[in-house]
């Protein structure tokens, strides 16, 4: 059935959801695309940018290549990811600095119910998927728990940074953003969407261009030989990243960046009691609540009125 311009808008919509997700260390863009039904079409057009249809592009077929590399779905796409980008950069960093509790509250019900979404997705439970879940699980709370690095900011490195984090952005699960947390590059590419340095951008999205074909390939094949192992995995990353988004925290070393800003290097999740007694502040348990709420609420939503034939 051929689209029409109200489906774009809506697919423009997910992509805003998707890009809203990646600035936040912790959340992934992909958790968004896999609960709004948009997944596999995501990954198989991603991975339709290849040698045949690049050979169309080089001669001037323009209508075939389009076709080709689904071109309407990923330029709506594109376009709600980059608009969220250039527009949510400077707010999400503010509420991080502003109002820690309240945002990793939201987003913790959020991934809790991306979780179940995921999990809902399984059509037969058999141990070799369990164990797989559990994997995952390892997997994302050891990742989390890595010490942030502080990195260089040559191009090199950059473009290493993009590839990386362009992987981990397609899983739903593990963070694209938290991942440059780890390589030390997060502050740095932000600042840079915030204020749009655009050799800095450029770079960055060269090495995500290369690093998302790449990959691609490797989680379409996944998703149709091993479908319910891969669906446990990638619901067990979920699970092993909530570690990461627990709104109260204990610092427990820091360090001085080399822009002189005191950066958590080790932090321990507390109770919100043990965090009123430590700082003497109030935990804002009840608002916290309402907000995990919310998030887990509007993941449910947008499942429960996701197109049908994604479930």
């Amino acid at each position: 059935m051929a689209r029409k311009i109200r489906d774009y808008v809506l697919i423009a919509l997910k992509g805003m959801g998707m890009g809203a997700a990646d600035v936040v260390p912790g959340v992934s863009g992909g958790t968004i695309a896999f609960i709004t039904g948009i997944y596999e079409e995501l990954i198989n057009t991603i991975k339709s940018v290849n040698l045949s249809s690049i050979k169309l592009l080089l001669q001037f077929k323009l209508k075939d290549f389009w076709k080709a590399v689904n071109g309407n779905f990923l330029l709506a796409l594109l376009f709600g990811i980059g608009f969220s980008f250039y527009t949510l950069a400077k707010l999400v960093k503010h509420l991080l600095e502003t109002q820690p509790i309240l945002i990793w509250s939201f987003f913790f019900g959020l991934i809790v119910a991306s979780a179940i979404v995921v999990a809902r997705k399984i059509t037969e439970w058999k141990a070799r998927t369990i164990i797989a879940m559990i994997i995952g699980t390892i997997i994302a709370y050891m990742v989390v728990e890595l010490t942030p690095a502080e990195a260089p900011t040559s191009y090199w490195f950059l473009f290493l940074s993009g590839a990386l984090a362009i992987c981990a952005m397609i899983l739903p699960g593990i963070s694209g953003a938290f991942i440059l947390v780890l390589l030390g590059s997060y502050n740095h590419i932000l600042s840079a969407l915030s204020s749009f340095k655009i050799d800095v951008i450029a770079t960055v999205a060269a090495g995500a261009g290369i690093g998302i074909l790449s990959f691609s390939h490797l989680l379409s094949w996944l998703l149709k030989k091993y479908h319910n192992m891969t669906i446990g995995l990638l619901s067990g990353f979920m699970i092993g990243s909530l570690n990461k988004v627990w709104p109260w925290k204990e610092t427990i070393t820091t360090r001085i960046d080399r822009h002189g800003e005191v950066i958590p290097v080790l932090q321990k999740n507390i109770l919100p009691g043990k965090f009123e007694t430590l700082f003497n502040q109030d935990s804002q348990l009840y608002f916290a609540l309402v907000l995990a709420l919310a998030g887990f609420l509007l993941i449910w939503i947008m499942e429960k009125y996701s197109p049908e034939e994604s479930k």
